[in-house]
Order: structure tokens, then C-alpha cells, then sequence
């Protein structure tokens, strides 16, 4: 027997945004005396203290910018604005799975963006 479950939604999120309700959700289960937090929820809370350089305002700014170029998609651009790649091959393997490839000119406007917020 499978069980299926149905995707109800679906949002993109950087590390700075998902940092905010981790926050809110961390304040919530201290509170409770009774709720434990489970493992995988303290490594997603680490994960994003550690990596989130941004503010969740500077971070959708960055996503906007990224949006604005002509071969960033949404998911694209919140991988980038997530991973923050400084070279050009770790911006080629972002764009790896795309059925395109980007130019010399294109990645480098590209990594342009990356850099003001880096």
C-alpha cells in the first residue's frame, strides 16, 4: 500500500527568511516546557546561523535583482542568492540541470550581482 501525499504549497524561501521562522518556531517550542525539539529541527536551525549572512529584507532584495536578468529564473535565483557562488564554475554548477548555458558575459553579470551582497 502507498500513501500519497498532496503538495498543498509551495514557496521559495533564502537562508535569511527561513532563519526568521526557525526563530519564531525555536521561541515556541522553548516556551513549552513539555515539546521537545526534534533533532532535524536543531541541524536546520545550526545550518541557517551558521550560513545566513543577510538580512531576510537584503536577502529578497538580492533574489529581485537576480530576477531581473534575463536567464534567472525564481528557483534559480534563490539558489544563488542561498549559495552565493564567487567563481564562475560554482555559478556553472548552479545552472548545471538548466537546458541552457549561460555565456562568459552572462555568468559574469551574473557573479556582478552576487558580489554587492556578498
Amino acid at each position: 500500500m502507498t500513501i500519497f501525499k498532496e503538495k498543498v504549497d509551495e514557496e521559495y524561501l533564502t537562508l535569511a527568511e527561513t532563519k526568521d521562522i526557525l526563530e519564531d518556531l525555536e521561541m515556541e517550542r522553548a516556551a513549552d516546557e513539555d515539546r521537545e525539539m526534534r533533532y532535524e529541527l536543531k541541524r536546520a536551525i545550526e545550518h541557517v546561523n551558521r550560513f545566513t549572512l543577510l538580512e531576510p529584507e537584503e536577502s529578497r532584495e538580492f533574489v529581485e535583482k537576480l530576477r531581473e536578468l534575463e536567464k534567472v529564473d525564481e528557483p534559480t535565483a534563490y539558489k544563488i542568492a542561498n549559495l552565493r557562488p564567487l567563481d564562475r564554475d560554482e555559478l556553472r554548477a548552479v545552472f548545471a540541470q538548466e537546458r541552457y548555458s549561460l555565456s562568459g558575459d552572462e555568468l559574469d553579470e551574473v557573479l556582478d550581482v552576487v558580489r554587492q551582497y556578498a
